[in-house]
């Protein structure tokens, strides 16, 4: 075919394709699936670092570990959240980190983490924990929190299943009529891959996905260190 046959196809197809009067308007139901951003980094920290951090959380054991709390953090709900926490467990080395490639998260998602300060804790999945479908911040519920991020550690090979991160995609109507139901979502999964981190906003719907440890070994569990950038009620 000659590059003139292929300008004149080209018309062809563009003259098919543009809308007519008479075209049916856009159904009621339609939805528009918009994906959310998300900034996944793996080998993060190294075999070094992220060893010293993994032997650091499979060391504590159970006694600084509590229930994972819901609604801003004040209740126990194992219906909709099922894990446990150490909301004072320590990881300067992964803050260091996070610091050198702040920046470019920022613009890859669009957002500011000026003025803000890193809040974090360390979250322990075993068998049958799981977090449902939630948001991290909204208008009336730790608006403050401008970036959320979820380092992964656990043995290598891993000795759990599942315990994926789900990120649901936006689901807005097409039309005023329309109606964007929880059903219509689609979501992307990202596994807790052993020194993996990633970063997106708080706001985009997402939930941790059931954890089968058959030996229930703490040990063996599903470690994330989650935490986000937030500015406090001052600033």
């Amino acid at each position: 075919m000659t590059t003139q046959d292929a300008v004149k196809k080209a018309d062809i197809v563009t003259q098919k394709t543009e809308p007519v009067a008479d075209r049916s308007p856009v159904c009621g139901d339609a939805l528009w699936r918009l994906p959310v951003t998300v900034c996944r980094i793996t080998d993060f920290l190294g075999p070094e670092v992220s060893r010293v951090l993994l032997d650091r959380v499979t060391a504590m054991g159970d006694g600084s570990l509590h229930p994972s709390t819901v609604r801003s953090d004040r209740e126990v709900d194992t219906r909709i959240r099922r894990s446990r926490t150490d909301h004072g467990f320590a990881a300067p080395e992964l803050l260091s980190a996070i610091e050198a490639v702040q920046e470019v998260v920022e613009l890859t998602l669009g957002l500011s983490c000026e003025n803000t300060i890193p809040v974090y804790g360390l979250n322990v999945h075993n068998d049958g924990d799981f977090y449902g479908p939630h948001q991290d911040c909204t208008d009336a519920f730790q608006p403050g929190r401008m970036l959320t991020f979820v380092y992964y550690l656990n043995q290598t090979p891993r000795p759990f299943q599942g315990g994926d991160l789900r990120v649901y995609d936006i689901s807005l109507p097409v039309t005023s009529e329309g109606k964007a139901s929880w059903e219509g979502r689609t979501w992307r999964d990202y596994e807790p891959q052993h020194d993996s981190i990633v970063f997106f906003r708080p706001s985009a719907w997402h939930e941790v996905r059931p954890v089968s440890c058959p030996s229930k070994r703490h040990e063996e569990s599903r470690f994330a260190i989650n935490g986000w950038m937030t500015r406090t009620p001052a600033q």
